[in-house]
């Protein structure tokens, strides 16, 4: 972790310091979040000041280890957005608004997007700019106040936070690199063997995700569970209906949060299409 910065309030180029450049309003409106994780203004200005990046916040995102266990994003935050004081709890429906308003204060009024066309006769691939502020105003957050009703179970639902998020992505990142080089056994079984060990790892992992995710079950006689192990457990015993309905309704509330399709059109042939933008900090950033 980088050594903290302090200012000195007896500078006289004080004034001349970064200011807030852009602010933002975060999709979950404040909502999901401890006391003391995020300092508004005042509870009718939710508006959160962005600083632009310093020439050491431009350091620290280009530092692979710090991108990879999710500190650099960590001091990133820190830095641009002072308000937020616990990084860590900033919730995945948050994430993309936070790193484009970054960006965006950072003096990048657009990001560049390669695209290829899907038409089948033309397949020409272009780089495309796409406004930063448009792009903010198109994310919004899945209404996570209506329960998932499967029999009569109420499952509720609460986004993740980027520590978690953080935590999945190693586990997904250490999952590829121990079977990276399955295709590559020669033996047959052996190969179904290791192909299926994956599988029940990816699977965990997604099932631990789904469970971070639930924060209660509702039973018929109004008792909520709101353990971990018992709602796991629920999950890895549950009919197979009922454990993809309620991750499918727990990704269409993931999908509602991110940044939207982006609408195309060809440069060549001017065919429109829409095309999935998923945004990380490595690849946004760096």
């Amino acid at each position: 972790m980088r050594k903290k910065m302090t200012e000195n309030k007896n500078n006289p180029l004080r004034q001349y310091f970064r200011r807030p450049a852009v602010f933002i309003s975060l999709p979950s409106g404040g909502e999901g979040y401890d006391p003391g994780d995020i300092e508004f203004e005042d509870e009718n200005n939710l508006e959160l000041p962005v600083y632009p990046m310093t020439a050491i916040d431009e350091i620290t995102i280009k530092t692979p280890d710090a991108l990879f266990n999710g500190t650099a994003t960590v001091e990133i935050i820190k830095s641009c957005i002072p308000a937020i004081k616990n990084p860590w709890s900033v919730l995945s429906c948050d994430i993309d608004a936070i790193f484009i308003g970054i960006k965006a204060a950072s003096g990048d009024e657009a990001i560049e997007v390669e695209s290829t066309c899907p038409k089948e006769e033309c397949g020409e691939t272009e780089s495309y700019a796409i406004n930063l502020q448009n792009m903010l105003r198109t994310i919004t957050s899945g209404d996570y106040s209506k329960p998932y009703n499967v029999g009569e179970l109420s499952v509720y639902f609460a986004p993740i936070n980027y520590k978690e998020m953080n935590a999945v992505s190693l586990r997904q990142f250490e999952i590829q690199a121990k079977y990276k080089d399955m295709n590559l056994i020669v033996d047959e079984k052996e190969r179904i063997d290791k192909s299926q060990e994956a599988l029940v790892e990816i699977t965990s992992v997604t099932m631990e995700v789904l469970t971070d995710a639930i924060i209660k079950i509702v039973a018929p006689e109004g008792q909520e569970i709101t353990e971990k192990e018992y709602i796991i457990d629920f999950l890895q015993n549950c009919d197979t209906k009922t454990y993809e309905g309620i991750r499918d309704y727990n990704g269409d509330l993931r999908a509602a949060s991110t940044i939207k399709s982006l609408d195309m059109k060809c440069a060549k042939c001017e065919h429109e299409y829409t095309q999935p933008f998923t945004l990380n900090a490595t690849d946004f950033f760096v």
